[in-house]
């Protein structure tokens, strides 16, 4: 991803500068358009599988390298700069400071909307950050990013009383407080304080041997707080995506190919719902009922949710994935025949059967 030095059209801007956007909310605000029409960044890059959702259906061109913030400041070099917009100011400014942290010390600039703040993070660019605080009338603030030797502990701060909190795109339990602390024990993720945990969740977390939970991706609130500005159209036939509990890797594996997916668990197809709705791809989305409302719901024509009877849908989920083979399908004759083999251990809630 290298973005050659470009002469910039705006006197006085120091250098290249390229647009790094975290998470929906900058583009369903609209600060991304304003952005963009102000400091005519020589690129966007987008971070997040939600981001890049929203970043679509802007219509704005960028690229989407499917890596975290950290990754992505790292690898662009000089000129990058996050663009973030916070659930509220002190969450975005939390969020800077833990990407900083993950930098070990190198800095960068970060334009914060939800408090129309520039923070020049450690050894970051103050320069551009004076030209962009600037040009927006924003504030200018020197910051520092804190070590990450916690010794095993993950803080999560910023969050909201009730909402989700994750580990990995798994949902682990609700916030009870404005920080949630865990604990890396072996390899275990150990809920301390702040959380009212999710044991099917954690068990979710951890399925897949131990979890490095101070690499891991973790956060809080709903994944996107819109719904699709529009849904897309749909294919009748292709190669059917099999998502098992985690949609926050659905984008990875997305290709045009893809006229549907089956999705094992609530959030999961929730997620996976919300983006195959955007790209007007249906969804067979196998769920037992304990939803975390992590983004509104949608569904591109053709979508079921089976809800499963009597069992868990991680169950039901293995036996399915079993039989899942890549190859050429038509999408509802494929969704239907799924359906009848797995009879009376689902019952469809979606659409509803009593609309018909």
């Amino acid at each position: 991803m290298e973005h050659p030095p470009k002469e910039s059209d705006i006197p006085g801007r120091p250098g290249r500068l390229i647009l790094v956007a975290h998470g929906p909310e900058i583009f369903d605000h609209g600060d991304m358009m304003a952005l963009t029409r102000i400091l005519k960044p020589d690129a966007i890059v987008v971070a997040g599988v939600m981001a890049r959702t929203a970043a679509e259906e802007s219509g704005l061109a960028a690229e989407f390298p499917g890596l975290p913030p950290s990754r992505v400041l790292a690898i662009t070099g000089p000129g990058a700069v996050l663009a973030n917009r916070g659930k509220t100011p002190e969450s975005g400014r939390i969020f800077g400071e833990l990407v900083a942290s993950r930098m070990a010390g190198k800095g960068f600039v970060q334009v914060e909307c939800s408090n129309e703040t520039v923070y020049v993070w450690d050894s970051g660019d103050r320069d551009l950050g004076a030209w962009i605080a600037d040009r927006l009338g924003f504030a200018l603030v020197q910051d520092r990013g804190r070590e990450r030797n916690n010794g095993g502990i993950r803080k999560i701060r910023g969050c909201l009383p009730g909402e989700a909190v994750y580990v990995n795109g798994i949902v682990i339990g609700t916030a009870t407080g404005d920080e949630v602390i865990l604990e890396d024990q072996d390899g275990q993720i150990v809920p301390r304080s702040g959380i009212k945990s999710k044991p099917h969740g954690l068990e979710k977390a951890m399925r897949n041997g131990q979890v490095d939970l101070a690499a891991a991706w973790c956060k809080s609130g709903m994944v996107r707080g819109m719904p699709p500005s529009h849904i897309g159209k749909a294919r009748p036939g292709g190669n059917v995506l099999f998502v098992d509990h985690c949609g926050h890797e659905v984008y990875r594996h997305l290709s045009d190919r893809v006229c549907g997916m089956v999705t094992v668990g609530d959030d999961t197809t929730a997620v996976c719902a919300h983006i195959g709705a955007h790209l007007g791809v249906p969804v067979l989305g196998i769920i037992d009922g304990d939803a975390d409302s992590i983004v509104p719901e949608a569904f591109a024509p053709g979508s079921v949710l089976a809800h499963t009877v009597g069992e868990r849908d991680d169950d039901v989920g293995k036996e399915v994935g079993k039989m899942m083979h890549a190859r050429e399908v038509e999408w509802t004759v494929f969704r239907d025949e799924l359906l009848a083999w797995l009879g009376d251990r689902v019952r469809v809630i979606w659409p509803d059967p009593g609309s018909k």
